[in-house]
């Protein structure tokens, strides 16, 4: 697992609240955290976060609009917050973007390659927005992919099954968490 590190996207207060469906989510997302730290993997945080006075957000960009006009992302607000279930314990990095990928308006490429990283294993809300774009993105980027499925969580619970078990697989090792942390595991 040298040069891997878990990506735990969006998972801010206010988008657990929309879209936890009361699956285990935040269990099975800290188990990821726990074993990717036990087995000393970097986890990298992602959250999405807007400038007061929104000077990225243009008005030909329906998915930001709406988020902002929802209330949604504000830095410093209280529900953009990583939500404290899993939240970054010291030597985490949060990095902060201002679009739907992971890379996006953020300096998560220039941390990757600071450390060396050429493997990411992707987690997050919403599977169709941070972890889909991310997805797309890192493979134009060359990077080895894992996506924990049952990490990854939508609103739409149809799309979120059609991307992890028809799309995913065929761009990237897609595992539950508990099969991923088999592989992962201090011997």
């Amino acid at each position: 697992m040298a040069n891997t590190a878990l990506l735990v996207m969006d998972v801010q207060r206010d988008v657990v609240a929309i879209a936890d469906d009361g699956s285990g989510y935040l269990p099975r997302l800290r188990s990821a955290i726990d074993g990717a730290r036990a087995a000393g993997i970097p986890v990298i945080y992602v959250v999405m976060g807007l400038r007061p006075g929104d000077p990225e957000v243009s008005p030909r960009n329906r998915v930001v609009t709406n988020a902002v006009r929802a209330g949604l992302f504000r830095e410093g607000a209280p529900g953009t917050e990583i939500h404290d279930d899993v939240a970054p314990q010291q030597g985490d990095v949060v990095v902060t973007k201002r679009r739907g990928s992971a890379f996006s308006g953020s300096d998560l490429d220039l941390v990757l390659r600071a450390r060396d990283i050429d493997s990411l294993v992707l987690t997050g809300i919403a599977t169709s927005a941070v972890v889909l774009s991310t997805l797309w993105h890192a493979i134009d980027l060359d990077f080895g992919l894992t996506v924990l499925t049952d990490a990854c969580l939508d609103t739409d619970p149809e799309v979120h099954r059609i991307l992890t078990e028809k799309l995913f697989p065929q761009w990237a090792d897609a595992v539950t968490v508990e099969d991923w942390l088999k592989t992962v595991a201090p011997q």
